[in-house]
């Protein structure tokens, strides 16, 4: 079952989403408020470090949920997703009836060793297992093989899960799901049909200082306007991994760490490894912007 009216409208999904820790825009809340209230997952998707993964983290503490969440990867299986069975734990169970009654057939344990004593929950199992409420984060979906879409694909359209051993197991109370992507290829179109989408991006400078400033309470204004300008300078360069919204609130973090409430060239030039990981990025941040002090 659906959790109906967890959000009651758009402007308390943004609200509560706020209280979190999350500045949602109007089409991030929206998006939310109708996950909710259509008991349909919600895809999104967008570059790195919009803020995608910490939406759904933010959903979770807004409905006071547990969080579920699978990470997903080349060469994910079902065995890693959903379920797998204690194989070590039935051995030692056969070794020790076959010790207790001499020798057994495989019809004699196959019923007590594939029983729920045996069974290892994955985490989309898990989620649709739990009574709690729960926000299922399936994370960098895009990155998962395409055989793994059609295991989402049965789990997504009736929430339950058929193991052979046990028998259909269906939702006790339907999740609140949010799938991920970075758009590194297409997801299906199976798949979308089954999602709502949004389509995420950086926020503007003004929504970006405000979530500096939520999250650094302690910053000035001029400080959280400094940073979040030469953040938005650096993702205007060709550059092989931009800075993310995570990474504009470590740089403020930074600052107050070293007693600066002004991010001049010298600090800047100082502190570019906070905000890019790779030194070809810091090379060409450099060049392109003014970090020798003046005399």
């Amino acid at each position: 079952m659906t959790d109906e009216g967890a959000f009651t409208s758009v402007a308390q999904a943004a609200e509560r989403l706020a209280a979190a820790g999350y500045l949602a825009d109007a089409a991030g809340a929206t998006a939310v408020f109708l996950a909710d209230r259509l008991g349909k997952p919600l895809l999104v998707e967008g570059p790195a470090g919009v803020g995608k993964t910490e939406l759904a983290k933010s959903v979770a503490t807004a409905l006071d949920a547990g969080l579920v969440r699978l990470q997903c990867y080349e060469g994910l299986d079902e065995a890693r997703a959903l379920y797998e069975w204690n194989y070590k734990k039935q051995l030692l169970r056969i070794q020790a009836a076959q010790a207790a009654a001499g020798d057994l057939s495989w019809e004699a344990v196959q019923e007590d060793i594939f029983s729920e004593e045996f069974l290892l929950a994955r985490p989309l199992l898990a989620a649709i297992r739990r009574a709690e409420r729960t926000v299922l984060l399936i994370d960098e979906t895009d990155k998962a093989d395409v055989e793994m879409e059609g295991l989402l694909l049965e789990v997504l359209s009736d929430f339950q899960v058929t193991v052979p051993e046990l028998g259909t197991i269906v939702a006790v109370r339907q999740p609140f799901v949010v799938l991920t992507s970075n758009a590194t290829r297409e997801l299906s179109e199976a798949l979308k049909r089954r999602c709502l989408y949004l389509h995420m991006d950086y926020p503007d400078a003004a929504r970006e200082k405000a979530i500096v400033l939520a999250r650094v309470p302690e910053a000035s204004q001029r400080l959280a306007e400094q940073i979040v300008g030469a953040v938005r300078a650096l993702r205007t360069m060709q550059l092989r991994k931009p800075p993310s919204i995570a990474e504009t609130i470590d740089w403020a973090r930074t600052m107050l760490a070293l007693g600066v409430d002004s991010l001049d060239q010298e600090t800047m030039a100082g502190t570019l490894g906070v905000v890019l990981k790779h030194q070809a990025d810091q090379a060409r941040a450099a060049q392109q912007l003014p970090l020798t002090p003046r005399p």
